[in-house]
């Protein structure tokens, strides 16, 4: 990710004396300007804790890895942030849930993006390093399913349609064999590779054991590159994250789910509910050791869950209420860092 430079200070020249007090995004500004005077506006920002920083005060590396379905927020996140403390540099990966958390539970990334909650084998390697985690809810995802926007015969698909299509050793080779009045055409299948939390998630979901997949399909960790498979292949099927639908839903078409005799198409307001039975929770992974020493990684993940809301909004996904954004903020202040799944579920 390329970082952006945001300036610390302005200089202004004005003809009349003003004095300005104002909030722009939770930050204060200050500005006093008179005729001929050349006058510093300073930047600083009020801390969770009520310390007012300038952006020159916080300074440090932030390392991020892990799924490339939470890398939209966590990428919008980073930028805002930089500009904000322009001595703070946030990298941001996307190897995937799984080869995220293969960095952070040897205490490589300090955050790790994640579509799936912490799997026991990754907890096992993260205790026998030392390493402890905060799990902290972010979003809702309605994994997509979707075709080619010229696919006019698929117009629902049923879990059980689903796993006969992806389970190992499947036999569905052509739209025909899900059903006979369906296109006697190969089924192009794109879906993401196995360190995503997405395969594991549809998986577990869908074939009903995580990890339990038919292998002969384009895989990638980066969903772009199964959108564009969708969007050129007229046979074509896939799955990936719903803000990657969202942002391209004029190329490609969202199929509904049947799960319990009603198609549901993934939207805000069923994927929010849960009604859409594809939904989910989305998380990052913070090492607890880490936020605990570097008061520039404890900015950001304050400055994340501060804005989340928005952030999350802009890139697709659906958020979690208002009030959990707030209660998170103020139990990891606390630091009570177990229970913030259960208040982020709540309706």
């Amino acid at each position: 990710m390329r970082r952006n430079k945001a300036l610390s200070s302005t200089t202004v020249a004005a003809s009349l004396l003003v004095l300005t007090v104002g909030f722009i995004s939770g930050y204060m500004l200050a500005t006093s300007l008179s005729q001929g005077q050349v006058v510093t506006i300073t930047v600083t920002a009020q801390t969770p804790d009520g310390f007012t920083v300038t952006p020159q005060e916080l300074r440090g590396d932030i390392i991020i890895d892990g799924s490339s379905t939470v890398y939209p927020i966590t990428e919008a996140v980073a930028e805002a942030f930089m500009e904000l403390f322009p001595d703070v540099s946030v990298t941001v990966g996307i190897s995937g849930t799984g080869g995220g958390f293969k960095r952070f539970v040897t205490g490589e990334s300090d955050v790790n993006d994640a579509s799936r909650r912490i799997e026991e084998l990754e907890m096992e390697i993260a205790r026998e390093n030392g390493v402890e985690w905060i799990e902290i809810p972010i979003a809702i995802d309605g994994l997509t399913v979707a075709v080619n926007m010229a696919n006019d015969w698929v117009d629902c698909l049923t879990i059980e349609e689903l796993k006969a299509i992806w389970e190992p050793g499947s036999g569905v080779r052509r739209w025909s064999d899900v059903r006979p009045e369906w296109p006697d055409a190969e089924i192009r299948l794109y879906g993401p590779g196995p360190d995503s939390g997405t395969f594991d998630f549809f998986t577990a979901k869908v074939v009903g054991r995580e990890k339990a997949s038919r292998t002969d399909y384009v895989a990638s960790e980066d969903d772009n590159v199964l959108v564009a498979g969708l969007e050129a292949e007229k046979y074509a099927l896939g799955y990936f994250g719903y803000a990657y639908y969202v942002e391209n839903r004029d190329r490609i078409r969202a199929v509904p789910i049947n799960a319990d005799g009603e198609c549901v198409e993934p939207s805000d307001e069923t994927i929010k509910s849960f009604q859409y039975p594809l939904s989910r929770p989305i998380f990052i992974y913070v090492n607890k050791e880490y936020f605990e020493q570097k008061p520039h990684l404890q900015r950001f993940v304050y400055f994340y869950l501060e804005k989340a809301e928005g952030f999350v909004e802009q890139v697709g996904y659906t958020p979690f209420s208002e009030l959990y954004y707030r209660r998170a903020v103020a139990l990891i202040k606390e630091g009570v860092y177990d229970r913030l799944l259960d208040i982020a579920l709540i309706p």
